[in-house]
């Protein structure tokens, strides 16, 4: 049996991708640019996939294989990843800006 620090981590590793696009100013934590919300978008989805990647890969290393899934499980991973982003979508959009305002 897997211990549960592994869905732990891989929750842990899914809340801090969530985050990154509006916590960083560089695309994919590499490029440096002045992002939009266009790109933080893609870039956020981009991390979606990586995590699900990372998900499929631990799956297939735990039980030696993937099951497969319907599209409603996609759905669920992704409004569960939508709430995951919602910290860091309303530091940059609405608690920087006040944050500013107050120094």
């Amino acid at each position: 049996m897997v211990s549960s620090g592994v869905y732990g981590g891989l929750l842990a590793i899914a809340f801090i991708a969530a985050n990154l696009p509006w916590l960083s100013e560089r695309f994919l934590c590499v490029i440096q640019r002045n992002k939009t919300a266009v790109w933080r978008w893609l870039e956020w989805l981009i991390y979606y996939g990586l995590t699900g990647l990372l998900a499929m890969a631990l799956e297939y290393k735990i039980t030696g294989g993937n099951y497969s899934q319907q599209w409603e499980f996609y759905v669920a991973t992704l409004c569960l990843f939508v709430v995951f982003a919602l910290p860091g979508f309303i530091y940059h959009y609405d608690l920087k800006k006040l944050l500013k305002s107050q120094a």
